[in-house]
């Protein structure tokens, strides 16, 4: 079973072949060098891809980890305690700027 490559890789193989072609070189020659490098590429590009997904797969494992950690009750007791109280005392604090305006105008 062949390997499909896309036609960009296989102009960037030939040109990369041309290029570092010898003098008295056939062809087929150039051709085989050019499928070399096409294979080489590939390979490189696969394992890029691996070497990524191992990243990724790393990284979650850290996330997960790492909240996993992280108490879920105190995580919400304290978001909501300073959620909560803060628009009471603006408001409360609000009021009495109001009602000693009221007062000493």
């Amino acid at each position: 079973m062949k390997n499909k490559v896309s036609p960009e890789l296989e102009a960037q193989a030939m040109k990369i072949a041309k290029s570092r072609q010898k003098q008295g070189q056939t062809k087929e020659q150039t051709k085989l060098i050019a499928q070399g490098i096409e294979k080489g590429i590939a390979e490189y590009k696969k394992q890029q891809s691996k070497r990524m997904r191992e990243i990724d797969k790393r990284k979650k494992q850290q996330t997960k980890k790492e909240y996993s950690q992280t108490p879920a009750s105190e995580e919400g007791i304290t978001e909501k305690h300073g959620a909560s109280t803060t628009p009471w005392i603006l408001l409360g604090l609000s009021w009495l700027g109001f009602i000693s305006f009221i007062m000493f105008s």
